[in-house]
């Protein structure tokens, strides 16, 4: 007993020493992982790595993993998750339609009104079920004005060309509480090889918005959008250069910025307010809801994991904006900002004990050259987002390796493929991973990667290495 009472000090240091090897050796990445970075030139400094068991208390890999890294588009992780912890998986966005004066038969003597919410999904063919919707409500002809209360968002300045430069590009379009059909114009283009023209058709289709067609060319198909010089204003489109009959039928999707949210809301409400049999017009002007106005029906948007799923697995960041906002508006009550929407958010994680103090939220989509957030907070909240209830929604919600989204042409060829929900994340200088693996012992790994170095983009093969290897070694 004595001989038992004296070695125990010894055999607890020898345990101490192998456990502390153990944890000093699953510390380090593995060496796939670092070759695969060190051919392409990213340092180790520059990649902060944090994977752990959803049901252990520590993590396997912890590298730079409390510094602040910008997360590209897996800040969306950290939007969506907040939302369907907060909002709940049954919230939905409501747009509700109401009258003022007095109405005579189908005739509404007053101007018909519409509040929005910050639906994120309020595209054409559902806008069109909407319109018909308040036509079986009972009105026909609006003998006044359509007023558009946008007022749950804070009336914000906004500049469609800060982030690159380039407003055209629909990821710029900003956030709007009656946001319609991403404030996106997609021209469909289809050369007549016969009468040597360009035939040009819209959608949403406009009817009162002239386009200047492109000039029929027989070059090659090659850079068609760079030589199509497209000038959107806010009354009309032209393509003032030539597009290329070898390329046959396109779609190109252009953000019109220089036309107004309810300069646009209000082009595609006239034209399937009359597709609906409707008669309107009067003025389109942005207002409040007034005291008197009755209400008349609503619509109501998809559920919340719906609306995740297409940011997720898409990476759609005018949906991630729009709900970074609604959770200000929601949880505030106030008229919500970017601001507003970060508090929630830094609240929320620091209400669960992760650490939120490297996290920036810009606007809450990982469009931003700002944004930061450091890999340990990010994984905790995975690892915690597991074990929640809302855990079926979110992991559905990631592009599956190998199969969909922004994985869908990724480690094709790997065992882990179909084994790993990953949300994706890309900028200049910037290439993340964020999500589950479910590893071949049948464990699943929270998983964050973050390489911010200027060769960032040769990193991927570094991330399907990590990948892969949490399959093979979790």
């Amino acid at each position: 007993m004595r001989i038992t009472r004296l070695l125990l000090p010894v055999v607890s240091l020898l345990v101490s020493i192998h456990v502390g090897i153990s944890c000093a050796q699953a510390a380090g990445l593995p060496s796939t992982v670092a070759d695969a970075l060190k051919r392409s030139g990213i340092p180790q400094s520059a990649v902060a790595t944090y994977v752990q068991d959803v049901s252990g208390p520590v993590p396997r890999i912890a590298i730079n993993s409390t510094q602040g890294f910008n997360p590209a588009s897996t800040m969306k992780l950290v939007t969506s998750n907040a939302a369907l912890d907060i909002l709940g998986p049954a919230f939905t966005w409501k747009t509700q339609v109401y009258a003022t004066g007095t109405q005579n038969g189908d005739v509404l003597n007053g101007d018909l009104v519409i509040k929005g919410s910050g639906d994120p999904k309020l595209v054409t063919e559902k806008f069109w079920q909407f319109l018909r919707q308040i036509r079986a409500a009972g009105i026909r002809e609006i003998h006044g004005n359509l007023i558009l209360d946008r007022s749950v968002f804070e009336d914000m300045s906004y500049d469609a060309s800060r982030f690159d430069g380039d407003p055209l590009k629909p990821y710029n379009a900003g956030p709007d509480a009656l946001l319609l059909n991403y404030k996106v114009f997609a021209f469909h283009f289809l050369p007549d090889i016969n009468r040597r023209v360009v035939n040009v058709s819209v959608d949403p289709p406009l009817g009162a918005y002239p386009i200047a067609l492109p000039v029929f060319s027989d070059g090659p198909c090659t850079d068609w959008q760079a030589r199509m010089l497209p000038v959107l204003e806010r009354n009309s489109t032209q393509f003032a250069g030539a597009f290329p009959a070898a390329c046959g039928e396109k779609t190109w999707y252009l953000h019109p910025y220089q036309m107004t949210s309810a300069e646009y809301f209000g082009l595609v409400f006239r034209d399937l307010w009359a597709d609906v049999g409707g008669i309107f017009k009067g003025a389109i002007v942005d207002g409040l809801v007034p005291p008197n106005a009755r209400f008349v029906t609503e619509w109501q948007s998809p559920a919340l994991p719906e609306v995740i799923r297409d940011i997720n697995k898409y990476s759609n960041n005018v949906m991630a904006r729009q709900l970074l906002l609604t959770l200000a508006s929601d949880v505030l009550k106030v008229p919500a900002n970017p601001e507003r929407g970060a508090r929630v958010i830094k609240t929320w994680l620091t209400g669960k004990g992760i650490d939120a103090s490297q996290l920036v939220i810009e606007n809450g989509s990982g469009l931003s050259r700002s944004e930061r957030i450091s890999a340990e907070s990010m994984g905790r909240m995975l690892v915690a987002a597991f074990q929640s209830p809302i855990m079926p929604e979110l992991m559905s919600a990631l592009p599956l390796a190998g199969y969909d989204g922004t994985m869908r042409k990724r480690l094709l060829t790997q065992t882990v493929a179909g084994r790993a929900h990953i949300k994706t994340g890309s900028l200049n200088d910037v290439r993340a991973v964020a999500g589950y693996v479910l590893a071949v012992s049948g464990k699943r790994y929270a998983v964050v990667c973050i390489i911010n170095h200027i060769n960032a983009p040769g990193g991927q093969a570094a991330h399907d290495a990590l990948l892969q290897w949490i399959y093979e070694n979790g």
